[in-house]
């Protein structure tokens, strides 16, 4: 049965308060603090080296904090790590299997680990992302080895899923269907922690996103919020610089939202195809839109289209601030 999601999502599943582990030289996670509630999909989004395998690796109980907590389902990973991995599967972001044969051979050895008795759900893991358990495992291509990562991983049935950079490895078709699957698992109330740098899949799939940078958390954007946004976004091109600039700073008087002005180079996303220099783009909110409109008057507007809230533009303008 499949639980209410107000029920679902009402108690702190995995707690991080003010954790941190450095490793000299900037590198490393300081001050780390997120709550992720039962039954919650939680993104974690970043670039290679930002922090995001080291916050899990506390999470996992791989790692001893130099400072903070870690609690998952209550309890330290670190000092109580039988207990919390009752209930926690994993998908390493380096994937290494131990030294078996084949891939059949290593889900058996996997099932007896995780308690598995009956094999009808990793026989229909297996059969939806296509593998073949029976190769090679040293042989296998980094897609198959992720598959099989993935099938291990969710084969136990567990409450919590901690996941590294899942999808690396996956062709967009079988990425689709591990998002699927990610879908299907927060039907039946799991919490599962992602990591990814793949900003559509974080977007499709994710309740919320933790942006981490430099090892720092930069914010959490709660994306249901963000996809409703009432802010609108507009691209604008103009016939040359000079009305851009002209449009630009009316704009700034009218105290319209994020104006990103004259000498920006077009979105290529949104397919414009103005010369850099010529293209406007800005935030205004419904109230607005009239008088940004009216900021055009007078000037040859080549193209207008609108935009909707975009998670990798949010990304680059919250670490584009911090320059």
């Amino acid at each position: 049965m499949v639980r209410k999601e107000e029920e679902i999502m009402s108690e702190t599943m995995i707690s991080v308060q003010n954790l941190t582990k450095d490793y000299g030289g900037g590198r490393g996670v300081f001050d780390v603090s997120l709550d992720i509630r039962e039954g919650e999909v939680f993104g974690y989004l970043g670039t290679n080296g930002s922090g995001k395998t080291t916050t899990i690796r506390h999470m996992m109980g791989f790692l001893k904090a130099d400072g903070g907590t870690v609690r998952v389902n209550g309890l330290d990973p670190w000092t109580h790590s039988p207990e919390v991995m009752k209930n926690v599967s994993y998908i390493p972001g380096e994937i290494a299997f131990p030294d078996l044969k084949t891939g059949t051979d290593f889900f058996k050895v996997q099932a007896q680990f995780l308690g598995v008795r009956d094999f009808t759900y990793m026989n229909h893991l297996i059969d939806l992302l296509g593998l073949d358990p029976s190769a090679v495992l040293k042989r296998m291509s980094k897609g198959m080895k992720q598959k099989t990562a993935i099938v291990a991983a969710l084969m136990g049935n567990r409450e919590v899923l901690i996941l590294d950079e899942p999808t690396t490895g996956l062709d967009p078709l079988m990425r689709e269907t591990f998002l699927e699957l990610i879908r299907e698992e927060k039907a039946k109330g799991r919490t599962i922690f992602m990591s990814s740098h793949i900003f559509e899949e974080i977007e499709e799939v994710c309740d919320r996103v933790a942006i981490i940078n430099g090892g720092h958390i930069e914010g959490v954007l709660n994306l249901s919020e963000f996809r409703h946004s009432s802010v609108h976004t507009f691209s604008v091109e103009l016939a040359d610089e000079a009305a851009a600039k002209t449009f630009c700073d009316r704009l700034g008087k009218a105290g319209i939202g994020r104006v990103t002005g004259s000498d920006s180079k077009p979105d290529n996303k949104s397919e414009e195809k103005g010369k850099p220099g010529t293209t406007v783009r800005f935030d205004v909110t419904p109230g607005g839109v009239d008088e940004a409109f009216r900021a055009m008057e007078g000037l040859q507007v080549i193209s207008l289209t609108e935009t909707h809230p975009d998670l990798e533009d949010y990304f680059m303008d919250v670490i584009g601030g911090l320059k």
